[in-house]
């Protein structure tokens, strides 16, 4: 346990940050696999969820989520998985 008030909160803080980070990243695995399967059966709405997963991707490097070149990197595969399959 901290000594010091200021390393309480922090820990207390950091839990928080620690719980929304992981909702945001499993929120982000979801839609994926979720594009992975519409890709299978109807490209068209595929291509709307890749936009709002980029845009999810977008805002999690925004706010520290997530660094810019994970980011990137599953963009390019979101890519890459749409022009397979057109």
């Amino acid at each position: 346990m901290p000594n010091k008030a200021a390393a309480a909160k922090r820990m207390r803080s950091d839990a928080k940050k620690r719980f929304k980070n992981q909702d945001v990243q499993s929120e982000l695995h979801t839609l994926y696999k979720k594009l992975a399967e519409q890709v299978k059966s109807n490209l068209e709405q595929a291509r709307q969820e890749a936009r709002i997963l980029i845009s999810k991707l977008d805002k999690a490097v925004v706010h520290g989520i997530i660094p810019h070149g994970r980011a990137d990197r599953k963009k390019a595969r979101i890519g890459k998985l749409l022009r397979k399959k057109a």
